[in-house]
């Protein structure tokens, strides 16, 4: 499966979410075209902060894979990460993350992601 593909499943997790009665996000881990973990976004409805999917799939894949580092594994995630789950790939050495949709000014207004925030500044 090419980067398209396991970005549809990603937004499939979405709707999953959404279904459950979280946030629009989903995320899955893949190592060797592989599925390792899923992810979805229920941290309003658990009120847990840190559950977003990306962060979700990447506790998945740790414990699947019995490892806190994750080179050579994708990210693959309907959403931009925000600015946790970036610094949590990072963390787990996370080697590539490939997202469907951009961060745009609207969405940070309405506080989505991480509010005002400028990763790419973060980053820098």
């Amino acid at each position: 499966m090419d980067d398209n593909g396991f970005l549809r499943l990603a937004v499939e997790q979405a709707k999953k979410s959404v279904n459950e009665g979280g946030f629009p996000a989903g995320a899955i881990v893949v190592k060797d075209e592989q599925i390792i973990a899923e992810g979805i976004s229920l941290g309003f409805k658990l009120n847990d902060p840190t559950s977003h999917a990306e962060t979700v799939s990447i506790r998945e894949a740790c414990k699947k894979l019995q490892t806190t580092d994750l080179t050579g594994v994708t990210l693959y995630a309907s959403l931009q990460p925000c600015l946790m789950c970036f610094s949590v790939a990072n963390w787990a050495g996370i080697t590539r993350i490939v997202f469907g949709c951009k961060k745009t000014k609207e969405m940070a207004k309405k506080g989505y992601y991480e509010g005002i925030t400028d990763i790419y500044q973060v980053n820098k």
